[in-house]
């Protein structure tokens, strides 16, 4: 299943899988229609002479792969622009673009089949003939017209997409959907690793892209042991290094045997050399803490545009701050899989700590992160560990703030709106008055 999960991944990610089937469709629909027998009366038919086909496909031809190398020059000014303005990992987001994906694919497709229609139409067995598929030419035609409003939907979408407004959107809405159904539930209470705990190592290096705990699950449960992961997902491993934990119920239990629990960790954890945001939220919140951080450099000097990436994040704050976050247990008779997360307040120490330290000096951006913070205390209810996070999370902004800011009437409006926050957190500590 990993595998599968894997090559779904590389095929949403990949410029050339997609345009590949379709040269293989076009083909395909070449070869029916040229199997189709019209006359020239037909109204659908091509009405001109072979030489006339030809030269129409030899046209078509040429002007397609003028037009592919226009929109794949477009494109790499594009990944340039987003890698350099705001961040490389973002470049992700551009490849995964279905709406470019099928515009290169009908162009493609397109310039395959005109291509492909040059080996029949007016020639048979080496020879010129007057006979040839006047329905395939005709489908030529309507590639051609469909190409030329694909080519100017495409102009539209690559100057929408290149918005900084569009790119952070794509990216809340792709990390919203990975915390409605990717996030693996938190906040159980698990055992730790004893000392009696057999290692079991990693067999290749890169990134924890994802974790099904229920490929590990039955593995534990026929050794009745409890397995705990070590790295969390989004988190690197080095092969030879620890991946896993293995122990029994007792120390005087046999010690499991780590190479019994090779295949399924193979099947149950995916590793891979770059992250990817399926099941890993951080990773869509380091892209936009990525597009504030560069805006807030000396070289760029855009506060605004940090202070939009931070409205960004407080919906996604918001979204976690509703959910159970933390490790993950799951259980089946003896056999226990416990998959360690993150919580609320990692979530939000590395989210506020970098955009806190770049723009402490900035009050807009203190206004932001405040902002945030007040959404999420109205939010998270009553649990503690939420609003420990922010409070603290609010008390070093302020003081970041009031050591770099020189004029003191700047940040009124943050003392206000960190009162505001801490006040919301009590009242959540206290329950509403009586």
């Amino acid at each position: 299943m990993v595998g599968r999960d894997a090559l779904r991944e590389y095929v949403r990610g990949s410029l050339w899988v997609l345009p590949g089937l379709s040269v293989l469709a076009a083909l395909a629909a070449g070869a029916v229609l040229s199997s189709v027998s019209t006359g020239p009366r037909s109204p659908l038919a091509f009405q001109g002479t072979p030489d006339d086909a030809r030269t129409l496909l030899l046209g078509i031809t040429g002007t397609m792969i003028t037009i592919i190398a226009l929109l794949l020059g477009l494109a790499v000014v594009a990944l340039q622009l987003s890698s350099t303005q705001f961040s490389p990992r973002l470049l992700r987001n551009f490849l995964r673009d279905r709406p470019n994906q099928v515009v290169l694919s009908a162009f493609v497709a397109t310039f395959a089949y005109c291509a492909a229609g040059l080996y029949t139409v007016g020639v048979s067995g080496g020879n010129r003939t007057a006979a040839f598929p006047r329905l395939a030419v005709s489908g030529a035609i309507v590639l051609l017209f469909a190409s030329l409003g694909l080519l100017v939907f495409f102009a539209d979408h690559l100057l929408h997409s290149i918005q900084v407004d569009a790119i952070m959107e794509t990216v809340q809405r792709s990390t919203l959907a990975v915390i409605g159904d990717g996030l693996l539930a938190g906040g159980q209470e698990a055992p730790a690793v004893p000392a009696w705990a057999v290692p079991a190592v990693s067999r290749r290096s890169g990134y924890v892209q994802g974790v099904r705990p229920q490929a590990l699950l039955p593995a534990a449960a026929r050794d009745g042991v409890c397995l705990r992961l070590r790295p969390r997902v989004g988190e690197h491993v080095v092969a030879g290094t620890v991946l896993a934990w293995i122990w029994p119920a007792s120390p005087g239990d046999p010690a499991p045997d780590p190479g019994a629990f090779a295949r399924a960790l193979d099947s149950g954890v995916r590793i891979g050399f770059e992250r990817t945001v399926a099941q890993d939220a951080a990773f869509g919140i380091r892209q936009l803490v990525d597009v504030a951080c560069k805006a807030l450099s000396p070289a760029v000097n855009d506060p605004y545009t940090a202070v939009q990436a931070v409205d960004h994040l407080s919906v996604i704050f918001c979204a976690l701050a509703q959910r159970p976050l933390g490790t993950h247990v799951v259980r089946d008779g003896q056999g226990t899989v416990i998959i360690p997360a993150r919580r609320f307040g990692d979530y939000l120490s590395v989210m506020c700590g970098l955009i806190r330290r770049y723009g402490a000096s900035e009050p807009t951006v203190a206004h932001a992160l405040l902002r945030l913070l007040g959404n999420c205390a109205a939010v998270a209810g009553d649990d503690p560990g939420h609003g420990a996070a922010i409070g603290e999370q609010t008390r070093l902004l302020v003081a970041d703030a009031e050591r770099e800011v020189a004029q003191p009437a700047d940040l009124d409006i943050a003392h206000a709106e960190a009162e505001s926050v801490l006040q919301a957190i009590a009242r959540h500590r206290t329950g509403p008055a009586g």
